[in-house]
């Protein structure tokens, strides 16, 4: 493995870990996954024990104390268990719920929630997106209004990763309606909660996980269940939106390498008029295009990764990134079912599978059209 951020034998050693887990644990039980349309919490409890749901946390809460290297090994070897979707409902547990939680949240809030959550105890979810409310995160209307102590929610959020799964949320609601961007908290919601419900919805891809509406109908918290200061909840959650999507990078990346690996295979083996299809220049020339793509995206993902080791903002490295790796990754997964001809277009072959699933990415956690926007105003335009 080439590139400094993967320079020890304790980054191989995880790795090894990793990979041993997605082909004896994971991978055997793609399919039974998407048929079910989540996964088995028992994996969750698992990968806890292995280490894996809290790289980046302090040792104190559970976690490994490590950096975003370790973490670029997780995904990377998650993306070979040919199971996007359930690749992407632990990404949301680890990098889109927990956070908040890790970076902001009271010491009680921690002991309760992020704790079980390393352990695979408990699954978490991320409550942004709203049916008038997506990558314009601003828009969102759901209301925690307080009484006395507690927060009563009403309201509803929508395409949210692990619905049915998740024993808690973390939850960007409107506190304030007449301050702005200082009017959001983020709040811990037990899925428990009286009040609660959900409706799940049926996706044409990454069907490893399950995505829903949720409904709050005066569903009662503690407000010690704020996460960090009442009020800060936007700033807070723009800043876990990076977690989020540098994780969608690195997996949708390493996705694009293993179906181009499984293409380049199937063209070898596939003989049409009496020669290999790798040895016809129009494949040659569509398996070097893709790999040079996928090579390039790697290399920008890898910059961002050493930025946020180092400590430094890379919103807009990152926003770059997540642009270009989306539009890679369905171009590849384009090119490989068309590569795999007729087969490609089964539901059991790789290549379908990548097909649909590699359209999420440049939807979720901010669609092509709002990253755009964003980084030209990040660079004065």
């Amino acid at each position: 493995m080439s590139g400094e951020i993967y320079a020890t034998p304790e980054h191989e050693a995880f790795r090894g870990t990793v990979r041993k887990f997605v082909q004896e644990e994971l991978a055997p039980r793609a399919r039974e996954f998407d048929e079910a349309g989540r996964v088995d919490k028992s994996l969750y409890r698992r990968m806890g024990d292995l280490g894996m749901l809290g790289i980046r946390y302090e040792p104190r809460w559970g976690g490994s104390g490590l950096d975003w290297s370790y973490s670029a090994v997780l995904f990377e070897e998650l993306a070979r268990s040919d199971n996007a979707g359930v690749t992407m409902g632990i990404s949301a547990h680890t990098d889109m719920a927990t956070p908040s939680l890790h970076q902001f949240g009271s010491d009680d809030l921690r002991q309760r929630y992020l704790v079980p959550a390393i352990k695979g105890e408990m699954v978490g979810a991320i409550a942004v997106t709203e049916p008038d409310a997506g990558s314009d995160v601003a828009g969102i209307k759901t209301r925690a209004v307080r009484d006395g102590d507690h927060w009563v929610i009403n309201g509803s959020k929508m395409y949210i990763t692990n619905t049915a799964t998740a024993d808690f949320l973390c939850l960007l609601a409107v506190t304030d309606p007449s301050a702005g961007y200082q009017g959001f908290s983020q709040i811990v919601v037990p899925t428990d909660s009286p009040g609660f419900t959900y409706r799940l919805l049926d996706k044409i891809g990454n069907r490893g996980s399950d995505t829903g509406l949720l409904f709050f109908e005066d569903v009662r918290v503690p407000v010690s269940n704020t996460i960090g200061q009442v009020g800060r909840g936007f700033q807070q959650q723009m800043m876990q939106f990076q977690d989020e999507r540098l994780v969608a990078c690195v997996s949708s990346n390493a996705s694009s390498r293993a179906i181009w690996e499984i293409t380049r295979k199937h063209c070898e083996q596939r003989v049409l008029f009496g020669k290999p299809l790798s040895k016809m220049q129009v494949t040659q020339f569509k398996l070097v295009e893709m790999l040079t793509r996928i090579t390039a995206d790697r290399e920008l993902v890898h910059s961002c990764i050493r930025k946020r080791i180092r400590g430094e903002d890379a919103t807009l490295e990152i926003s770059m990134a997540k642009l270009v790796v989306g539009r890679t990754s369905r171009y590849v997964a384009d090119e490989c079912i068309q590569l795999h001809g007729g087969m490609g277009y089964m539901t059991e072959s790789a290549a379908g599978r990548a097909f649909v699933d590699s359209r999420l990415i440049s939807i979720g956690g901010g669609a092509d059209e709002t990253m755009i926007h964003y980084m030209a105003k990040m660079i004065g335009l």
